[in-house]
């Protein structure tokens, strides 16, 4: 298991000991969806699903990296930085380039990577590459880097070579993790807060619908470009506001005459939840899990009817939750048509819970619930 079949391939590989072992986590985001890009709050954690690196530095300028997951191998040089034909080797070169592009001083290294983050899940198995590599290469040549600048320099890697117009939360998350707590980032200002989250009598759990609808990416780009549009007309009607987050509803409401209705429903949705994540953080605070699990519904209700990015399958797996006393609180999770619903349920029930859910989600649509217990852990680190 992780890691040691990560750090045995390395030697096969190598012929050599590891110089060092660095685990990175994936992350889920309890509540806070589609706020990032429009200056609210999210909040993530890291959680104890993880990509490994067993890494050694060189006296060249080459990288040899072998995905372990897939059993496939891949060569680029530090001083010709370009696409690889192989994807999943341009996440690793898309960090190099940014270290190099901030003048870090880096020559080549051995590396063998791999893990137990489910992929198409939404739990940020490209982010945990990411800032993985941009940590062991930050020990390995003692740039002297803050976690802040590898956050930023993951995220930049994704934007600038993969081509993915991701926000920072994923990065933040799976570097800034704290056990037993998630992490309320405000997206303006990047400043954050750890809010305790230690659950001894629930269990997160995630439910993978397994679908994930093709309509994904360009809906995204257009909620993007509704939200710009809601804020433009907004600003142009109350002077003081310059982002969502100088929005309250009731002045929402007063301009509805001035939105299209779907600019209007999305600005509904962005106002309410940026309060959401805080009245949660409250609840956090005050030990209220019941009143953070009614945020909960709150949010995928929004995102169902006013986001309209959930999908019939997502609303099906939290339908199926809301008479169910065992669960606090479920909501889809990530960027929508698709993926998982997250949900905190007692652990004592936990087991019926998943056999009742299962049995329904098969009786359905004729197809197996794949179900994650995850638990919330520190951000990156050597281990």
């Amino acid at each position: 298991m992780y890691p040691e079949n990560i750090i045995t391939k390395f030697q096969e590989q190598f012929s050599k000991e590891a110089s060092l072992v660095v685990r990175a986590p994936g992350r889920i985001n309890l509540i806070g969806e589609h706020t990032d890009y429009n200056d609210g709050f999210v909040l993530p954690a890291a959680i104890d699903k993880a990509i490994y690196f067993a890494i050694s530095p060189r006296e060249d300028e080459n990288c040899y990296v072998y995905a372990y997951d897939l059993k496939s191998s891949d060569t680029f040089s530090i001083s010709t930085i370009q696409k690889s034909d192989k994807s999943w080797a341009n996440y690793l070169i898309g960090v190099v380039d940014e270290l190099q592009k901030s003048e870090q001083k880096i020559k080549g290294f051995d590396l063998v990577f791999g893990g137990d983050i489910p992929l198409g899940a939404g739990v940020s198995s490209s982010a945990a590459v990411e800032t993985g590599l941009a940590f062991a290469l930050n020990q390995l040549y003692d740039l002297g880097l803050e976690t802040m600048q590898m956050v930023k320099i993951g995220k930049a890697a994704e934007n600038n070579f993969v081509g993915v117009n991701c926000g920072i939360m994923d990065q933040f998350a799976s570097m800034f993790g704290k056990k037993d707590a998630v992490i309320r980032l405000d997206c303006r200002s990047l400043e954050y807060q750890h809010f305790p989250l230690s659950l001894p009598n629930h269990t997160v759990i995630l439910c993978n619908s397994g679908v994930k609808h093709s309509l994904g990416d360009s809906e995204y780009n257009t909620r993007r470009l509704e939200c710009e549009e809601g804020l433009s007309i907004l600003s142009g009607i109350y002077p003081n506001v310059k982002s969502f987050r100088d929005l309250t509803l009731t002045m929402v409401e007063e301009a509805k005459t001035s939105l299209s209705e779907n600019v209007y429903k999305r600005c509904v949705y962005v106002v309410g939840e940026i309060d959401r994540v805080i009245v949660a953080c409250e609840a956090l605070e005050r030990n209220d899990l019941a009143t953070f699990g009614k945020k909960m519904y709150e949010t995928h209700d929004g995102l169902q009817h006013n986001y309209a990015v959930s999908c019939e399958e997502l609303d099906f797996l939290v339908d199926e939750t809301r008479e169910d006393d065992a669960v606090v609180g479920s909501r889809m999770m990530g960027g929508g048509f698709g993926g998982c619903s997250i949900n905190i349920v007692e652990k004592s029930k936990a087991e019926a819970f998943l056999n009742r859910i299962k049995k329904a989600y098969q009786a359905k649509y004729q197809k197996d619930l794949v179900t994650y217990a995850v638990a919330l852990t520190n951000g990156t680190e050597i281990i």
